[in-house]
């Protein structure tokens, strides 16, 4: 079974950056569309960005221009740059396929972006 590791959250303020990275155990990027989720406190967990296995990524309209999906299949790691955050992106990022049958869910990663 694929485990999926996500890192790189942390508190930031509004308008800044960061990088989240999700490390796959196995080959699922090359196999699945995959896809970067967030859960905000008391919501739904919904997919905002989709990372094709071939042909272009997709944004959710909450999150396009200022995110930006990417994968390095040599180092089986998938990536999330979040820029311009704004409050209303606080919440548990995950990495997943994208639609179901997903693979095992990890921890996630907290990302808090403070006004």
């Amino acid at each position: 079974q694929v485990q999926l590791v996500e890192s790189g959250g942390g508190l930031v303020q509004a308008g800044g950056s960061l990088r989240l990275s999700c490390v796959a155990s196995g080959n699922i990027f090359r196999m699945r569309n995959m896809g970067w989720f967030r859960q905000r406190p008391g919501e739904r967990r919904e997919l905002v960005a989709t990372l094709p296995v071939r042909g272009r990524t997709q944004y959710s309209s909450s999150v396009a221009g200022r995110f930006t999906i990417s994968r390095d299949n040599a180092k089986n790691t998938m990536y999330l740059q979040m820029d311009s955050l704004k409050p209303e992106d606080t919440g548990v990022y995950y990495c997943n396929a994208d639609i179901r049958p997903h693979a095992d869910w990890g921890q996630g990663t907290q990302v808090t972006v403070s006004s």
